[in-house]
């Protein structure tokens, strides 16, 4: 039966940005078909309350704090993993923000966040587990890009600067990591009805119902993504029917950037 394909008993799968959103309904499909969930995520209060929600539905799952843009917190993290689990057969380079504005309107700040969060945050995590995925015999790690990776948009400079870098350190990352029996793909997600898109209508000083209506309307399915649509193409990439699939991106988008 091919349902045992996408059985992950047993294995460890590590999130960041597990404490809500793509994070955390990503966290939960996994866990639903058998994996340990360990939830990263710099917001402590969010996170403990993420883990117990899993736990409560009797799931395995744990939460760490960290911050994805400090290695002293990454090598932490990687190292409470191994001492808890010995081993990570999946990591999901999740964590990501947003600042809505044009190169000249950024801040030399807000640029350094939105590239750290997302860019720096994929590399330094994959830095300090890759080696205990490696000594596991391989694994799958996941990057989250973005349609914006892919192709422009407006008024999200530095957001479509950071994804665009997602997609190809994925590349890179493939090659360089195959010959260990890593798998290494990239999730690109377009408007996807999560605090951070919800977030961006403040930002851009939009009525949310508004902005939600017409981030869906002109994608051929004419709805928003959820979070659970995200995570299925997740436990797809995490799971042995991806066995032969790296250094590639898969978009789900409903058609946006079709």
């Amino acid at each position: 039966m091919i349902n045992h394909y996408f059985k992950l008993h047993d294995k460890v799968a590590v999130i960041t940005g597990g404490a809500s959103g793509i994070g955390f309904a990503s966290a939960k499909r996994l866990a639903e078909v058998g994996a340990k969930v360990v939830l990263l995520d710099i917001d402590e209060e969010k996170g403990n309350d993420a883990a117990s929600k899993l736990q409560m539905e009797g799931y395995q799952a744990w939460f760490v704090k960290c911050d994805v843009t400090n290695a002293r917190d990454c090598e932490t993290a990687a190292n409470y993993i191994k001492e808890q689990f010995q081993n990570v057969n999946v990591l999901f380079n999740n964590a990501g923000i947003i600042r809505r504005k044009t190169v000249v309107e950024l801040t030399e700040s807000e640029w350094d966040a939105v590239i750290n969060v997302s860019l720096k945050g994929a590399f330094l995590l994959s830095k300090y587990v890759i080696p205990l995925m490696s000594e596991s015999g391989g694994g799958s790690i996941i990057n989250t890009g973005s349609g914006w990776g892919l192709k422009g948009g407006d008024k999200a400079a530095s957001y479509c600067a950071a994804k665009a870098g997602v997609v190809n350190l994925t590349k890179a990352m493939a090659i360089d990591h195959g010959h260990q029996n890593i798998r290494v793909n990239c999730i690109c997600p377009g408007d996807t009805d999560t605090p951070l898109l919800r977030g961006e209508a403040e930002q851009l000083n939009i009525e949310e119902r508004t902005f939600l209506k017409d981030s869906a309307i002109n994608r051929p399915l004419a709805r928003l993504g959820t979070p659970t649509d995200i995570a299925n193409g997740v436990l797809f990439l995490a799971s042995e029917l991806s066995s032969w699939v790296t250094g590639t991106t898969l978009t789900v988008d409903g058609g946006g950037l079709a």
